[in-house]
């Protein structure tokens, strides 16, 4: 019996996370879920990491949509998977730091994953229908308030980055515009395109290419500066909007209990893939910038998002009440 308790013990060890670590790694493709739809910022960014990450770890690496809720939905799958290192979330603000906060999810951004490295930014452009008379964001605001309650606008999802940068936006400038939610970015931007909503919010990924064809009209950018892939478009607050900064980041996450010695070796590619010609060239294409941040970093990036949206949060419910 002793030696059968052993033998019991010693497959436990080399079963566990821990003793996988210290293995090859990694040994079989890797999964790379984008809680979003094909075809915009996160997908994209997901795809340009997963080309790198294949030739830096030397095996498949796949990305795989998994689309629902702004995010929530593929950033909960990733919460609840096997800590193997073979599935990670191209993650992003919204459904980590946002939604959270905003609602009720399965997972506590700040226990159930395990961070890495953001490894994009980008900021969101205002767009609208071109066939609307609104040109700039005074113009947008004095539309609004003429129209309570009838300018739409389409998002990624309710509880998401693009969802709530309108309602802040709504808070801070006193007008009431009505949400329709879609399952990613490049949906909403092809809303307006179709002219199914009025506006969006959307990340550059979606709008450059659309503000190019003429199909849709850009007005501002929500981050702190000017783009420089958009120069021409003023800030949000340089167009008189006090206290409104917004901008979107993707990051890498593992579900929690990940080895550290896998999440080491993620961490070190990564902080390659930021100084990586190509991939500054291909996030260029996309309006994004390379970043890389510590595990600690990021960590510490989130829990300040988290309280920033906690008192954003309250701020837009007192207004509206």
């Amino acid at each position: 019996m002793k030696t059968l308790a052993a033998a019991v013990m010693s497959f436990a060890i080399l079963a566990s996370p821990a003793a996988m670590a210290q293995e090859k790694w990694p040994a079989k493709t890797i999964k790379l879920i984008v809680p979003y739809a094909p075809g915009g910022y996160t997908d994209l960014t997901g795809r340009i990491t997963a080309r790198f990450l294949e030739k830096d770890l030397g095996q498949t690496v796949v990305v795989e949509n998994k689309p629902g809720a702004g995010g929530i939905v593929g950033t909960d799958l990733v919460a609840k998977s096997p800590a193997d290192g073979y599935t990670f979330c191209v993650c992003s603000v919204g459904a980590v730091s946002v939604a959270p906060v905003a609602q009720t999810t399965q997972y506590n951004p700040l226990k159930d994953l395990a961070p890495i490295s953001i490894v994009s930014t980008i900021p969101q452009t205002v767009i609208v229908n071109p066939k609307l008379p609104i040109k700039t964001i005074p113009e947008l605001i004095a539309y609004a308030k003429a129209n309570p309650g009838k300018l739409t606008y389409g998002s990624s999802g309710a509880g998401g980055l693009m969802h709530y940068s309108v309602q802040l936006f709504d808070t801070r400038t006193g007008t009431k515009m009505v949400h329709v939610p879609f399952k990613g970015g490049a949906p909403a931007t092809a809303a307006v395109v179709a002219g199914e909503v009025d506006i969006s919010f959307t990340n550059m990924t979606d709008a450059l290419p659309q503000m190019e064809a003429g199909t849709v009209r850009g007005i501002a950018v929500t981050s702190g500066k000017r783009s420089p892939f958009a120069p021409n478009l003023p800030t949000v607050e340089e167009t008189g909007v006090k206290d409104f900064s917004v901008e979107s980041w993707n990051g890498i996450i593992a579900p929690p209990g990940t080895p550290k010695p896998i999440i080491d070796r993620m961490s070190a590619a990564l902080k390659k893939m930021a100084e990586d010609p190509e991939v500054k060239e291909a996030l260029a294409k996309i309006g994004a910038t390379p970043v890389f941040t510590t595990p600690e970093e990021y960590q510490a990036a989130i829990a300040k998002e988290v309280a920033q949206w906690t008192d954003l949060l309250k701020e837009i419910k007192t207004t509206k009440n």
